[in-house]
């Protein structure tokens, strides 16, 4: 796990300043604090940031360059099978001089090329520089675990793990790409292939991209398929799962340093826990977070777990100064990125830094499984409304008539999301209950002059397209396809990526394997949803290690009491930053209307915590990196 940058100059010529590669791996340095390294060689500059985890020696540090002399390369991530990998390439001839991954994807690349990614299991974003071909390689991995953002420019690319790392170059000059942010109004995230900057994007997951004779190419390399599933019978369907998980699980604790496991006592992340102890990894260590309010905090169900594995298990209660916390998270998101549970994601992979360098978690259960609230909901509200109808839509009118209740998560208010989005298709409805601002709200926030700016981007149509290219035969698996290429890789793992790196702590995903995600896509959706009962074949799967207390419980997820902090620690701050003349004269929104938001959540008329969140998120990430000009 690291933090890479660099540049190729390959429009212009011009020698790199290896001042500047320097300088870029600086604004990383929190996602590698063992050790630096740089490779200037003419219009090419190479740096790194290393997290030293599997093979310690130096021999291992990177930029590192391949047995021919020739290829170099900058690599963050873990590649899981690459001692299977390192055998087939040592009988084509391949040799090796380190006992890490880093070498054997040198050789895969001279072996196999581009395809070498193909056969990369694990995470990772990766450069690697041809200079026998004069071409520069860059890869993300399938699911999108690790980040590569690139900057293309009048003299060539640059590219890094965060996208802060370009404030590093006097030339660029950070501007706010609108339709980005547009994007982020709706979503809470900006979604790939745009960045919040004007100039710089994404890198999607299961994209390569390659600088070859002054042409920049992009292709995608995998997708996850829902058809044809497999024939096979529950109890063998039991079986397999088990035994992919297991493997998944053992081959994420090869490790040189030492390792742990987030603990919520959900089931995902219990079922991490179980499977590492039965492997024998114990005891284990488990990291657990919690809140005073009790509605946010799981320290009992994560406590369960850890007495019944014996393992060595730790817990913080996060008492936050929410408004302290706003500069660190604006600064290390380096985008605006309003998932509010990156606050307590920090601050467990703040606690858990302490004692281990490595942690598993759970993170994709969810998605592979059908373990969300809204997929039975989905379900239903399709089933109620199979064709879109204007009556059904007026009557959806009416829901705001509806009493919001004492808390987000209270019966009348999901109610009213259910039934305001009857009478419409599926994929828009799925589109709005994904929404901070829907199309319609922020029509009403944004002034003519933003949207005029933005383009006005039907940024819903992002997720009916999503839609519409799946390959899944049910709405079910469908839905679970559209997490799989959004929510997953634009918020989940950004969220864990960053706040662990943050710490330089390296997590690991074994749901997130690719070879568990094609499994778990190629069985019949019945055996994820079944009627109403979420992760029907994983909850028969944990049946073997976990107490039906921690299996049959009620789903918390890892959310934070920003509702009640919007009517009390927060109420000055927001009003100071969203009404005040800085956020004016940014001409973005209406302020009657940022005004009207504020006033209805705090006299309890409206829940609108997470729309004041995504414009205080937004508003002090322009202080940050726009107004403030923040460098190196």
């Amino acid at each position: 796990m690291c933090g890479i940058a660099g540049r190729f100059n390959f429009l212009s010529g011009a020698p790199v300043d290896a001042g500047l590669i320097r300088r870029m791996c600086d604004l990383v340095a929190h996602r590698g604090p063992d050790g630096d390294g740089l490779h200037v060689d003419g219009a090419v500059g190479l740096g790194h940031r290393r997290l030293a985890i599997i093979d310690l020696s130096a021999a291992a540090a990177q930029p590192m360059v391949d047995e021919t002399g020739t290829a170099w390369i900058v690599y963050n991530g873990e590649i899981y099978n690459f001692a299977e990998l390192k055998r087939q390439l040592e009988a084509r001839g391949h040799r090796f001089r380190t006992r890490g991954d880093t070498e054997v994807i040198l050789a895969a690349y001279r072996e196999f090329g581009p395809d070498c990614v193909s056969r990369l299991r694990g995470m990772f974003a990766l450069a690697i520089w041809d200079a026998r071909a004069r071409t520069l390689f860059l890869a993300r991995d399938r699911a999108g675990k690790k980040p590569l953002f690139y900057l293309l420019d009048h003299d060539g690319i640059a590219f890094a793990s965060e996208p802060k790392a370009f404030l590093a170059d006097p030339a660029f000059k950070p501007q706010p790409d609108l339709k980005a942010i547009s994007h982020y109004l709706t979503y809470q995230y900006v979604p790939s292939p745009w960045s919040a900057f004007e100039g710089v994007a994404k890198l999607p997951p299961a994209h390569w991209l390659l600088v070859r004779d002054g042409k920049v190419t992009t292709r995608r390399y995998w997708r996850l398929h829902y058809r044809p599933k497999r024939r096979i019978s529950e109890a063998e369907a039991l079986d397999e799962l088990l035994a992919r998980l297991r493997e998944a699980v053992r081959i994420r604790l090869v490790s040189d340093v030492p390792l742990g496991a987030f603990l919520s006592g959900g089931i995902d992340s219990s079922m991490v826990v179980a499977l590492m102890s039965e492997l024998g990894a114990a005891p284990v260590r488990t990291f657990s977070i919690g809140f005073e309010e009790s509605s946010y905090d799981e320290r009992e169900h994560a406590r369960t777990v850890a007495e019944r594995f014996g393992t060595d298990h730790h817990e913080f209660v996060v008492r936050p100064d929410a408004a302290a916390m706003f500069d660190k998270l604006v600064w290390h998101y380096g985008e605006p990125f309003a998932d509010s549970s990156a606050i307590p994601t920090y601050y467990l992979a703040e606690l858990t830094r302490r004692h281990v360098t490595v942690a598993l978690n759970g993170d994709a259960g969810d998605e592979n499984f059908a373990g969300y609230e809204r997929y039975p909901a989905h379900v239903q509200a399709t089933q109620a409304s199979p064709q879109p109808s204007p009556l059904l839509r007026r009557m959806a009118g009416l829901t705001r008539l509806l009493p919001t209740g004492p808390g987000p998560r209270n019966l009348f208010t999901r109610a009213r999301l259910y039934a305001g989005t009857l009478g419409i298709p599926p994929e828009r409805r799925y589109a709005k209950w994904m929404s901070h601002f829907d199309n319609a709200l922020k029509a009403e926030l944004c002034t003519d002059d933003f949207l005029r700016a933005s383009g006005d981007p039907d940024s819903e149509a992002l997720v009916v397209e999503a839609y519409r290219t799946s390959d899944a035969p049910d709405l079910v698996d469908a839905t679970l396809d559209v997490d799989v290429r959004t929510y997953l890789p634009e918020d989940l793992l950004v969220k864990v990526d960053i706040a662990t790196m943050a710490h330089g702590l390296e997590a690991r995903s074994p749901f997130v394997d690719h070879e568990v995600m094609e499994f778990c896509a190629s069985l019949p959706s019945d055996l994820k949803l079944r009627g109403t009962v979420k992760k029907y074949l994983l909850k028969q799967a944990a049946g073997r290690f976990l107490p039906a207390s921690i299996i049959d419980r009620p789903k918390m997820g890892f959310g934070v009491p920003i509702d009640h902090w919007f009517r009390h620690e927060l109420t000055e701050l927001a009003r100071d930053t969203l009404l005040g003349p800085t956020a004016a004269r940014r001409g973005y929104f209406h302020l009657d209307m940022v005004r009207r938001l504020l006033d209805e959540h705090i006299a309890g008329t409206h829940h609108r915590q997470y729309q004041l969140w995504n414009l205080l998120v937004l508003e002090l990430w322009h202080r940050a990196f726009i107004d403030g000009g923040a460098r190196a």
